[in-house]
Formats: C-alpha cells, sequence, structure tokens
C-alpha cells in the first residue's frame, strides 16, 4: 500500500480519517467548506501536524526527511502569493530536484500542454490568476516527473481555469497514473469527479467521510443531506450528471 492513513484528525478541522491508498489511484476530495479537505490534504503532505499515524511507501510520514520527501511528492496549495519580480522560467526551475540532468524537454512539455510556453520568460507579478494556476500546476507535475515521484496532492487545483485549461490538465493524469504516481486532489465541481476519479472521499464536518466509487458516494441522497440542497442524478447521452433543484 503506497499510502495508509489511520485516525488523522486536527482539532476543530478534521474529523478523525482512515484510509488505504494504491498506486496510479485518482482521488477526489469533496464535501462543504469546513468539512477538512485543506487539513487532511496539508497533514497528508507532512505539512500539517495532526493526531493518528500517516505512513508513506511503508514509512511513517514524520520520519522523512523534508529533501528526500519533496523528491516523493508533492503539494499545491489551495493559495499562494507569486514572487512578483522573478520569471515564470526561473520559477519552474526551482523544481527541478535533478538539475544535473538535461530536462527541459519534460519541462516543456507540461508547458505546453498547459498553454503557458509563451509566458516563460514573464515576471510571475504580471500573470493572471489563471495564468499563476497552471504555472503552479506546470511546476508541481515537474517536480513529480523524476523517478522518484509517486503522490501528487493537489488543493483546488482547476480554481481559475477555464474549461479548455481544465480540459488540458484532465488529459494530463492519464499519463501520471501510467506511471503509478497517485493524485490526491479536492474539488467543487462534482460533475468533474463523477467522470475523472477513481475514488471519492466525501468529506463530512464532525461525521466519518464516505470513501468508494464516485457512483456509490456521490449519491442525490448522500449529497443532498450533506449540502442541505436537493438534488437528483441525471442520465446525459449515457453518462451520469447530477444537478440541483428546488
Amino acid at each position: 500500500m503506497q499510502l495508509n492513513v489511520c485516525q488523522v484528525a486536527v482539532a476543530q478541522r478534521l474529523y478523525p480519517f482512515s484510509a488505504g491508498v494504491n498506486r496510479g489511484q485518482r482521488i477526489h476530495l469533496v464535501g462543504p467548506n469546513g468539512a477538512g479537505k485543506s487539513s487532511l490534504l496539508a497533514s497528508l503532505a507532512g505539512l500539517l501536524p495532526a493526531e493518528g499515524e500517516i505512513a508513506f511507501a511503508g514509512k511513517p510520514l514524520g520520519e522523512w526527511s523534508g529533501p528526500l520527501l519533496s523528491r516523493h511528492r508533492a503539494w499545491l496549495p489551495q493559495q499562494q502569493s507569486p514572487p512578483a519580480q522573478m520569471a515564470v522560467w526561473h520559477y519552474l526551475l526551482m523544481h527541478d530536484l535533478h538539475p544535473q540532468i538535461k530536462r527541459q524537454q519534460r519541462l516543456l512539455h507540461f508547458t505546453d500542454a498547459l498553454q503557458i510556453s509563451d509566458k516563460l520568460h514573464r515576471p510571475l507579478g504580471q500573470l493572471s490568476g489563471g495564468e499563476w494556476q497552471r504555472v503552479r500546476l506546470a511546476a508541481v507535475l515537474y517536480q513529480l516527473s523524476q523517478p522518484e515521484g509517486e503522490l501528487l496532492l493537489l488543493d483546488e487545483p482547476l480554481t481559475g481555469l477555464d474549461i479548455g485549461q481544465q480540459a488540458a490538465f484532465d488529459r494530463l493524469l492519464p499519463e501520471l497514473a501510467e506511471r503509478g504516481i497517485t493524485v490526491i486532489m479536492s474539488s467543487h465541481d462534482l460533475n468533474h469527479t463523477l467522470q475523472h476519479a477513481d475514488c471519492v472521499w466525501l468529506m463530512r464536518p464532525q461525521q466519518p467521510a464516505l470513501q468508494g466509487t464516485p457512483r456509490e458516494v456521490l449519491t442525490p441522497e448522500h449529497l443532498s443531506a450533506l449540502y442541505k440542497v436537493p438534488f437528483r442524478l441525471l442520465d446525459v447521452e449515457g453518462r451520469p450528471f447530477l444537478t440541483t433543484f428546488s
């Protein structure tokens, strides 16, 4: 098992949570604000002290040194201010943990896919919110593209991305799964999760999370009880689609 989480909790922020994660999974955390999604991700990243136990690659998370952990997992926080005068290219190269190995083509693969290759020499402070988000995504994808990379933690990675940019991001994820890289990300887009997740952790304030496949967890019954809004599950050209109604 790649990641083992046992009764991990943060006072007032995260109800005790347990789960086992295998390599190559795409796991989505969904749930209302305040349910503990960001706290859980930060705890899994080793950046938020929590009760309970987390084992990564068979070793307690607390026994990993920072430099070694950064070679195996990458972390995208929900919010991050850009160093305004730094060029995009410089920022991306800071995420290269093997600078002695020339990997510029690999980096360009991500910048091309996320449509930011024309912005590499621009200062970060001159980027729009969506452009900065795509730069951050390219950075963590590049960080994890080295041989040791195995876990990608993303807190609301779709924020600021338009429909086409979301699709470009989604097209990058299957190649990570093929390499055995696990992606755990939070999202508020339930229909995106229905289509793209292998497993869902439905976070509920002061209650145990519900876990399973998207169709098992994202039911109108579960969602209506959690969000206090009536949900309906539709079939649209053979694909499930969630909607609310009054």
